[in-house]
């Protein structure tokens, strides 16, 4: 491919190629580092400046050079490492002529070595006086220009490793969230749960409402599908007697692209055998709030524009009565679908073939006047039964199941049900999804034999939830868009020409 470069990647060429002239390679070696940048700031911060004079505090680090001010035969620069930045003082009396010379070459974005003396500024600063200098990386293209970094947002997604070394935010976020991932893991570990891995490619679509990718196996000469879910899976752990088991886990759906929706995300599902509804409650609750104290430290986070407290007891509301408060309308009481649909036409929404039902009605009802209200964590439980095909029925009224959902600021945050046990409920649920897709409802799930078969022998009583990930992130890391709390978003192709410098 013909490439075009700017003149400032020109020059970088050139310097590169002096570098190999010098016997060194301009992209480096092994490097011993043994210090890091805010722990030297860190350690020696409320030692004052005079007593550095007597003190010989050695370290090595070693990072990509962020500044340089260059002043004839002393120089400042500093570097940055995955902790922070820290300033370096470079001398000509202490590292030689050549070395210097070889510092006076470097530029903003090439990485280097530094093994010196911890110092002081008079201005306070921690500083390495540098003693020994090794280039380690020739950065070939220069940082976007300091004040401004990368301005398009879409760029910053696309070139993620420049948005890195530019925005201490995205850094912040990139390491905040593998932290998250430690609690949660910690939190089940500690209440028994194991962790388990499960397929992601699948040859029926189960466990959740959504459209695929497909997938093709040459082997086998057939079409799988990248999974939607975990549950189908998990549950069956729960029959074999694993009894208390969660996966985090990547999945893929064939969906739009939003600030709130990746195609490709992670979500966590967890199934307690003998559990129900409550004890799922509990244990979201419970881990919410773990991990905002011990790992953000705090418990009220802003998200879409919401200030959110997390402290608890979280409230818990019913669909139908949430809706009542909303529209004055009683689900509970209404009996006919005649008159839900009366209802439906009256408060203008409209319904596809498939959702002329009373459960689909109940739920366009919520999602219309209910759902973008409940801005502080509420437990919205007793679904209907038409958008829950994987539930227990209610013992109470048939017509809803024992599940719930978590939402936050507006947003659904987890799902979770009392898990339907009975082989025979549940193939009557599987054979309804058939009939749903028959009449254009290309979410509707597959018949899995194989599961209605496990369930025959016998699955215990088991609470069950699945969490967003990914949504989940967004508020603890209190961003807005997903794009922000995942390290490579799927984007929409970029087209290059050829002769563009990438």
């Amino acid at each position: 491919m013909e490439r075009e470069f700017s003149e400032q990647e020109l020059v970088r060429r050139e310097k590169a190629e002096k570098i190999r002239e010098l016997g060194m390679d301009p992209f480096g070696h092994v490097f011993n580092r043994t210090d890091w940048a805010e722990d030297i700031k860190t350690k020696f911060a409320d030692i004052p400046h005079d007593e550095f004079e007597t003190r010989e505090d050695l370290v090595t680090v070693a990072g990509r050079i962020m500044f340089i001010r260059k002043m004839g035969k002393a120089s400042f620069f500093s570097i940055q490492d995955k902790t922070g930045k820290i300033q370096i003082y470079i001398s000509i009396n202490d590292v030689g002529e050549d070395t210097y010379n070889l510092f006076k070459s470097a530029d903003l974005g090439d990485i280097v070595g530094v093994h010196g003396k911890v110092m002081k500024t008079k201005t306070g600063e921690i500083t390495v006086k540098c003693l020994e200098y090794t280039h380690l990386v020739k950065a070939l293209k220069p940082l976007p220009e300091k004040f401004h970094g990368l301005t398009d947002i879409e760029e910053r997604y696309r070139r993620r490793y420049v948005d890195l070394i530019m925005n201490e935010e995205s850094k912040r976020v990139a390491f905040l969230r593998p932290k998250i991932i430690r609690c949660i893991q910690n939190y089940m570990d500690n209440l028994g749960f194991t962790e388990v891995e499960t397929p992601v490619l699948t040859t029926l679509l189960t466990g959740a409402s959504a459209r695929p990718f497909v997938t093709h196996h040459n082997t086998q000469d057939m079409d799988m599908y990248l999974r939607i879910a975990l549950e189908l899976p998990l549950k069956r752990l729960l029959v074999g007697g694993m009894e208390a088991v969660y996966e985090i886990g990547r999945v893929f759906r064939n969906e739009g692209m939003d600030p709130k929706h990746n195609p490709e995300f992670t979500l966590m599902e967890a199934y307690l055998a003998y559990s129900d509804l409550e004890g799922m409650m509990n244990l979201t609750e419970g881990m919410y709030t773990t991990i905002a104290k011990e790992v953000c430290g705090k418990t009220t986070f802003m998200f879409d524009g919401h200030e959110v407290n997390l402290e608890g007891p979280w409230r818990r509301i019913s669909m139908v009565e949430a809706i009542k408060e909303k529209t004055g309308v009683d689900f509970k009481k209404i009996k006919s679908l005649k008159k839900c649909l009366e209802l439906a036409e009256e408060h203008h929404i409209e319904l596809e073939e498939h959702e002329k039902a009373y459960g689909h009605i109940v739920n366009k009802f919520f999602e219309k006047y209910v759902e973008e209200t409940l801005i502080q964590p509420t437990f919205l439980y007793g679904h209907p039964i038409e958008i829950s095909p994987l539930t227990k029925k209610n013992p109470d009224d048939p017509r809803f199941v024992d599940r719930f959902e978590l939402f936050i600021g507006g947003k659904e945050f987890a799902n979770a049900y009392t898990e339907l046990n009975d082989p025979i409920d549940q193939l009557e649920r599987f054979e309804a999804q058939l009939e749903e897709r028959d009449l254009g409802n290309e979410e509707a799930n597959d018949i899995d034999m194989d599961f209605v078969e496990a369930l025959e022998y016998g699955m215990p009583p088991a609470g069950g939830i699945g969490y967003g990930i990914d949504r989940l992130m967004m508020l603890f890391c209190e961003q807005d868009s997903i794009r922000d709390v995942i390290l490579f978003p799927t984007m929409k192709e970029k087209k290059i020409n050829q002769k563009e410098s990438k």
